[in-house]
């Protein structure tokens, strides 16, 4: 009898299980050849995928519980997925490189979403990018609850100018990654302090900084710059997007599971210096630590020992280690001004795998180094993995193998042609 109702209780919770699956699938409209024609009528959010695919598998209930969730709390953009090897013409026509895709489109544009493949960064995205391009705040709690629920964001303070031209240009290449708003110096909180306008802020860390278009250079790439918190938890997902930042990344890495004072010590003067010493540095550095020094060791070829701390250059090939014993913050920042000033050139030094890394070198020149690297899993410090496929692949997918399976980003020449492809803002780099 007991068996009996265990298999009644394990078939009950099958069905259930069942019945949630196909109610979340009910809210993800399966999109054909009618959707080209009939796409611009509303914001799509889409999933491109491939069947075999074993990266769209493990997508596919997340990508249920977006749709849920997009309908439920009755957002204007609808989701979908389309199976890109059935239509590999529109999948080729969105600039579809690999599986999966995602996209967000709406009107002519096509917005890539490289971020974590979870329902809440997936949910966000599309928010952000489906809505106005510059958020008005007209008052001052409107500005106190923007503070209160981004972490980073920007504002542009003044009215038409030259100077909110080239923001609401950047705000269009930009958008895929923060929020951009707009204000009059009224709403402003009284602690910020203008010294001409117009102007435009980043808020972060708690403070703000200007803008400076003589110590910052060109707007676009000083947003890109600052769209990070000065202290991050970085993993390989994070160090490839610090890339494009031209920053010095110093990074701790320790083991989070060793609470030893030697691993707790590391982590805490390089949050320190992150903290006490950002106006000195902010220009120039990102901070933070890494868990375990399996990848670091891959992507720099070397063998650090943990703790440890390393400064990364992602203006090039080249990473500095330790040339003394770090006690204290001060001891920290020295390093880092004696990096700065090339006095510890001694111990520069360059690896070729890092440069493929942060620069994007064509993936199919590099894909046996670089494979080591890329094979992190989703669940833990993520990395987007994609199969990349030539037009050949699509039309048979029947000989396609799963050890085929590359790291996405990717950049350089897609194997799979474009045709006519709609502008899109989020193509990283280019070679």
């Amino acid at each position: 009898m007991a068996a009996w109702r265990r298999g009644v209780a394990l078939r009950l919770c099958a069905t259930v299980v069942l019945l949630d699956m196909a109610f979340c699938k009910g809210f993800v409209e399966d999109l054909d050849e009618s959707f080209k024609d009939s796409r611009k009528d509303d914001i799509w959010l889409v999933d491109f995928y491939a069947p075999w695919c074993g990266h769209c598998k493990k997508l596919e209930p997340i990508w249920n519980e977006v749709g849920l969730e997009m309908k439920s709390i009755g957002s204007p953009v609808k989701v979908g997925k389309m199976d890109a090897t059935s239509y590999s013409s529109i999948a080729s026509e969105f600039g579809v490189r690999g599986y999966p895709t995602i996209k967000l489109l709406k009107g002519d544009l096509a917005y890539n979403y490289r971020g974590p493949r979870t329902k809440n960064d997936i949910i966000e995205f599309a928010h952000r990018v489906s809505g106005a391009l510059i958020r008005p705040l007209p008052s001052q709690q409107m500005f106190e609850h923007v503070q209160k629920r981004h972490r980073v964001f920007f504002v542009y303070i003044g009215g038409e100018s030259p100077l909110k031209e080239k923001y609401i240009d950047a705000a269009s290449e930009l958008i895929v990654y923060t929020y951009f708003f707009s204000a009059s110096e009224e709403v402003v909180p009284e602690y910020v302090t203008l010294k001409e306008m117009p102007a435009v802020l980043v808020f972060k860390d708690e403070t703000y900084f200007v803008y400076d278009e003589y110590e910052d250079g060109d707007l676009s790439s000083w947003i890109n710059r600052e769209r990070f918190q000065n202290y991050l938890t970085v993993d390989g997902f994070l160090l490839y997007e610090l890339g494009d930042t031209g920053k010095l990344v110093a990074i701790a890495v320790i083991d989070e599971k060793n609470t030893s004072t030697e691993h707790t010590r590391l982590k805490s003067i390089i949050q320190e210096v992150a903290r006490d010493y950002r106006d000195q540095f902010h220009r120039d550095f990102q901070f933070g630590h890494m868990d375990g020094n399996d990848y670091i060791n891959t992507l720099l070829m070397d063998e650090l020992k943990v703790p440890t701390v390393v400064v990364l250059n992602t203006s090039n090939q080249q990473y500095f280690l330790l040339d003394r014993q770090i006690t204290n913050a001060e001891d920290m920042v020295q390093f880092i001004n004696n990096i700065l000033d090339g006095t510890v050139e001694s111990i520069f030094k360059s690896s070729p795998l890092m440069g493929c890394f942060l620069f994007g070198l064509p993936l199919g020149v590099i894909s046996i180094m670089c494979y080591g690297i890329y094979t992190a899993d989703a669940d833990g410090g993520y990395i987007e993995e994609r199969y990349e496929v030539s037009r050949s692949e699509i039309e048979n997918p029947e000989q396609i193998e799963e050890s085929k399976a590359q790291q996405e980003p990717r950049t350089g020449d897609s194997p799979v042609p474009a045709v006519q492809e709609p502008k899109d803002v989020l193509e990283k780099k280019k070679d």
